[in-house]
């Protein structure tokens, strides 16, 4: 059966509350293995990304952020409380969780129908079928989820996870699995609930897909918060590295002995139609690169950053821990 084009889920506006969820000083033990550590960060609508590698503490986070778990010390707060003690706030809350774990005897309907059950939503079979419609999944589809595909399990999850409107979406490394077209449908899906308003969490431990995410980005390494806030702006924590930029040109050779003489740049290497330079002062070699170029008649093709990507700046942070 053809499956119904995925549309914008209707929106219900979270009441202006900032942050809207909050962790302050929490650490989670089990037993003598720390999972996190001291972690304390503050997100509002939008959508943030968790960044960290596959045993950082990511998931242990998410849980802990939807009251399945209790902190060592510290607080955690969704609207202002404590998930874990508040029903109506856990209500408000959305998981996907990194684990597979559905019914494999039941159709992708009946599965998020009793996640809508689970929410006494009052008319689940409607809430469901348009669940599914949000992630591109056919609600009449009778085939059992033990029969799906990995990427369509995933979608499975994500729709369970929606299927109470929630104003908070915690959604644990939710693209793995995912064919192109149906990771570019999820992001832009995820996009559209954040412009609306919802406060959505979206951890994964590859760079690419965060960067398409969004800029905010928490960075977990080891259990602790690394770093947070826009990945761009991140790069500016690694002040004892100079900027690495390569320029395509004409007559490299003579740019870079110029570049050299005006102290703009630390270091350079020089190929056939290229120069590789490292420089303190960014902003200052932009300024003056161009000119220069113009005043040696040398014709600049391309003029690249090669470490203000994310992987640079996580590879940096997680090795400075």
């Amino acid at each position: 059966m053809t499956s119904p084009p995925m549309t914008s889920p209707p929106v219900t506006s979270p009441p202006v509350t900032s942050p809207m969820v909050s962790v302050t000083n929490v650490s989670k033990a089990f037993g003598d293995v720390v999972a996190v550590s001291d972690v304390t960060f503050s997100v509002g609508p939008g959508v943030t990304a968790l960044l960290g590698p596959n045993g950082a503490g990511k998931s242990t986070l998410f849980r802990l952020m939807c009251g399945l778990t209790p902190p060592s010390q510290g607080t955690v707060h969704v609207f202002g409380v404590d998930a874990r003690r508040n029903r109506e706030v856990r209500g408000r809350i959305g998981l996907a969780p990194q684990q597979d774990a559905l019914f494999d005897r039941l159709s992708a309907r009946r599965f998020v129908e009793l996640a809508a059950e689970t929410h006494a939503i009052a008319d689940p079979t409607e809430a469901a079928a348009r669940a599914l419609g949000f992630v591109d999944l056919d609600p009449a589809e009778a085939k059992p989820v033990g029969a799906y595909s990995k990427g369509m399990r995933q979608r499975v999850k994500l729709a369970a996870a929606l299927v109470n409107d929630p104003d908070v979406l915690i959604l644990d490394e939710p693209l793995t699995g995912l064919d192109p077209v149906q990771r570019n449908r999820m992001i832009r899906l995820f996009h559209d609930l954040g412009d609306a308003g919802k406060c959505l969490l979206v951890s994964s431990h590859v760079l690419d897909e965060v960067a398409r995410l969004g800029s905010d980005v928490l960075v977990i390494a080891q259990g602790r918060l690394a770093a947070a806030g826009d990945y761009r702006a991140l790069r500016s924590l690694m002040d004892d590295r100079p900027h690495r930029i390569r320029v395509v040109a004409e007559q490299p050779r003579a740019l870079a002995a110029a570049l050299l003489a005006r102290s703009l740049v630390d270091g350079v290497s020089v190929a056939t139609d290229q120069l590789v330079a490292d420089t303190s002062d960014v902003d200052a070699f932009g300024r003056a690169i161009a000119p220069l170029a113009r005043e040696l008649g040398v014709r600049l093709r391309e003029v690249q950053p090669l470490d203000d990507d994310l992987e640079s700046v996580f590879r940096y942070l997680v090795e400075r821990r």
